[in-house]
């Protein structure tokens, strides 16, 4: 198994000494820099970064991080987040009835791909259940003829389980504005991408239709404006005249699981970071 890290995230305005001051000061506390990736986006002037130290010999803890970081974190005005990558996030997975990528996601989680706990499997459908339950994880159907209610149970059970990530495995439902509100960056979606894009229902009948040649995933955070958030990753698959609704529809589900993974992964281990609504991947 791979040492514990420790990854820092920074986000700032551009300037002269903000790599050499972070190091002397991961040095400075006896840290081991285990990896270093940066960004500057020329078009804003604002640069990115993330560091990773192994957490064996490190001179700071948890408590004790903070403090000590402040003064530097002030000097450049930066935004910046830490985690102890043996602290594990809690992730809640909601779905409908299409089990794919809930399926996978599980497989993984199970396989110790992915990093993290899943407290909870919720759906609008009891379809799932047994998909979750043979992996151990407790499922709850919320549904009801009030949108709001349904939402307001989906939030309660979520902060009950103290999930730090909401992932939407093929969920069919639109969330409101104060439901995404309440987890910023926090929400991943997962879509087909269609060149030319197919929108409202059988998007893969009308694909076929058309004779597209190139289908493929987005995976997105979600924000308030529908399938418009920062996106994390996209997949395509190539399409040719032999292929039917059927092939196309088993192609697209194949991408989905793929890249739901993919951007969950990277959510996980601290690889994104959201500006202005663009996704800074340090994969």
């Amino acid at each position: 198994m791979p040492a514990e890290t420790i990854r820092l995230l920074i986000s700032c305005t551009d300037t002269r000494g903000i790599i050499a001051a972070v190091s002397a000061f991961i040095a400075q506390h006896a840290g081991n820099i285990v990896e270093l990736d940066q960004h500057t986006d020329d078009s804003t002037g604002w640069f990115f970064m993330r560091v990773e130290v192994e957490a064996e010999g490190f001179g700071l803890s948890r408590l004790s991080f903070g403090p000590a970081w402040s003064p530097l974190a002030a000097r450049f005005s930066m935004d910046w987040s830490v985690r102890w990558g043996g602290d594990l996030r809690r992730v809640v997975i909601l779905a409908s009835r299409e089990g794919h990528c809930l399926h996978d996601l599980l497989f993984r989680w199970k396989a110790g791909e992915l990093a993290c706990e899943i407290p909870l499997v919720l759906s609008n459908h009891e379809d799932l259940r047994p998909i979750a339950e043979s992996a151990g994880v407790p499922f709850r159907c919320v549904t009801g003829p009030d949108k709001s209610e349904q939402e307001q149970t989906l939030l309660r059970l979520i902060r009950e389980s103290r999930a730090e990530l909401i992932v939407l495995a093929r969920y069919m439902q639109v969330l409101s504005p104060a439901f995404v509100a309440a987890y910023p960056n926090g929400i991943i979606n997962i879509h087909h991408s269609f060149l030319p894009a197919f929108a409202g229902p059988r998007p893969y009948h009308q694909a076929f239709e058309r004779g597209v040649k190139l289908i493929g995933a987005t995976s997105h955070y979600v924000t308030e404006s529908l399938d418009q958030g920062p996106i994390i990753a996209q997949q395509t698959a190539p399409v040719g005249h032999r292929d039917n609704v059927q092939s196309l529809i088993r192609k697209g589900r194949d991408l989905e699981r793929v890249v739901l993974a993919r951007s969950v992964r990277l959510h996980l281990n601290d690889q994104t970071i959201v500006a202005c609504n663009r996704t800074i991947v340090f994969d």
